[in-house]
C-alpha cells in the first residue's frame, strides 16, 4: 500500500507541474503586454502607477527570463499565493475561496443525485440484459451522454421557469428570502443538468459490472442456498459493482468542474464557473491562472482520495498487486 501511495503522489506532482507550465504559458504567450489594458484609466478608472505596475508584474512573475519567471510564479502558487486580480486588485485566492462553497454545493448535489438514480437503473438494466427495461434505460443513457448541457439547461428554463413557472430560472437565492427550500428550488435544475452526463456514465458502468457479477459462481451458490434475488442483488452484487465506480467517480470530477463553468453561466449560479467566465471576459490573467491551478489541485486530490478508497476496498491493491 505504501508503494501504491508513493507512486500516486509522484504522478500527482508530475501532472501538477505540467498543468502549471500550461497555465503559465497563458500569460507568457498572450499577445502584447498583459497589463496594457490596465495601464490607462479607461479600463478601471484608475491609472496604475509605476510602483503598482512593478508589484503587479512581480505577482505575475513577469520579471526576469522565462525560466526565472516560471520558477518564481510556481513557488508562489505552490505556497498558496495566487496573486492579485487585475480587475479588482483583490487577492485571487480569497475570491476563489469565497465562491468555492457555491460550486462545491452544486457539484455535491449533482453527484449525489446522479449516484442515487444510476445505481438502481444500472442494476435493473444489468438484471434485464437485452430486454425491454435494458433497452429503455440504455436509450436514456445515450441521450444523457450526447445532449449538450447548455441546450438542456436552456430547455429546462423555458419549460419549468417561463412556461410552468414552478422553478426559478437563475441565481442561488431569491432576494429577501433566506430559507433552505428556496435554495433547493434554485439548485434543482442546475444539479440535474450538471449530473445528467455523469448519471449516464455511471449507469453504463454499473450495468456492465452487474452483468459480469451475475455470472460469477458466488451468485449461483447463493441462489442454490435459497437466498432471495433481491438480497443477492443488493447485498452482494451491488458491493462488487461499486468498486470500479469509486474510481470512476474520481475521474468524473473533471467533468463536474468543467461542466460547472457552463452550467453556472446558464443559470447565473454565483460560483467558480461564473468567476472564471468573468475573468476570461476581462482578461484577468491572475484569476484565470489561479482558478486553473486551484481546480487542478482539487481534481488531483479528488482522484488521489478515490484511489485510496479503492485501495482499501480491494485487497489486491493493499497487497501491492494493483
Amino acid at each position: 500500500m505504501k508503494q501504491f501511495i508513493v507512486k500516486r503522489l509522484a504522478q500527482m506532482l508530475f501532472v501538477w507541474i505540467l498543468v502549471s507550465m500550461f497555465s503559465f504559458s497563458i500569460i507568457y504567450f498572450a499577445p502584447g503586454d498583459p497589463l496594457y489594458i490596465y495601464m490607462t484609466p479607461g479600463a478601471t478608472g484608475h491609472k496604475m502607477t509605476d510602483e503598482e505596475m512593478y508589484r503587479m508584474r512581480e505577482s505575475l512573475g513577469l520579471n526576469g527570463n522565462v525560466v526565472e519567471q516560471y520558477v518564481s510564479w510556481a513557488k508562489k502558487t505552490a505556497h498558496g499565493n495566487l496573486g492579485i486580480s487585475i480587475s479588482n486588485r483583490q487577492p485571487v485566492l480569497d475570491q476563489i475561496l469565497e465562491k468555492l462553497p457555491c460550486t462545491a454545493g452544486l457539484m455535491g448535489a449533482s453527484l449525489l443525485l446522479s449516484l442515487a438514480i444510476s445505481i438502481p437503473l444500472g442494476l435493473l438494466a444489468g438484471v434485464y440484459k437485452n430486454r425491454l427495461p435494458d433497452h429503455i434505460i440504455s436509450g436514456f443513457t445515450y441521450l444523457g451522454i450526447s445532449v449538450p448541457a447548455f441546450w438542456l439547461g436552456i430547455m429546462l428554463i423555458i419549460i419549468f421557469s417561463m412556461k410552468l413557472k414552478i422553478l426559478p430560472s437563475s441565481g442561488m437565492r431569491t432576494i429577501g428570502v433566506d430559507s433552505a427550500w428556496d435554495l433547493i428550488r434554485h439548485g434543482i435544475m442546475p444539479a440535474i443538468v450538471l449530473g445528467l452526463n455523469n448519471m449516464a456514465v455511471f449507469v453504463r458502468y454499473i450495468r456492465a459490472n452487474t452483468i459480469v457479477q451475475l455470472e460469477e459462481e458466488y451468485v449461483q451458490t447463493a441462489i442454490s442456498k435459497g437466498l432471495s434475488k433481491h438480497g443477492i442483488l443488493y447485498g452482494q452484487v451491488l458491493k462488487n459493482c461499486m468498486l470500479p465506480v469509486i474510481t470512476t467517480v474520481g475521474s468524473r470530477l473533471g467533468t463536474l468542474v468543467t461542466g460547472s463553468f457552463i452550467i453556472e453561466s446558464v443559470f447565473a449560479w454565483p460560483g467558480l464557473g461564473t468567476l472564471g467566465m468573468s475573468a476570461i471576459n476581462n482578461r484577468d490573467y491572475p484569476m484565470i491562472m489561479g482558478i486553473t491551478m486551484f481546480s487542478c489541485t482539487i481534481l488531483l486530490l479528488g482522484n488521489f482520495l478515490a484511489d485510496l478508497l479503492y485501495g482499501f476496498a480491494d485487497p489486491r491493491i493493499k497487497q501491492g498487486r494493483g
